[in-house]
């Protein structure tokens, strides 16, 4: 399939001095890139940072534990 895009003039030379440098075409160094760049998003997959701290996780609670230690010493 042909198609038409506007490259910049100094990308379009460095992309033919790098086709002429690979002994390749133009359109095999446009193609070329384009697929590095598709196959970058494709596995590109965001991952948080491991930020813990060590310890046992998430704990289960007694509420009702819970609810004596936050007024524990307030008169109940």
């Amino acid at each position: 399939m042909k198609a038409t895009v506007e490259i910049a003039d100094a990308l379009l030379l460095e992309a033919r001095n790098m086709a002429a440098a690979r002994h390749t075409t133009l359109r095999q160094v446009v193609e070329e890139g384009l697929r590095a760049l598709m196959n970058a998003q494709r596995n590109s997959h965001f991952q948080l940072p491991d930020e813990s701290f060590g310890g046992e996780g998430l704990q289960k609670h007694d509420w009702e534990d819970v609810r004596k230690a936050i007024y524990e010493g307030r008169g109940e």
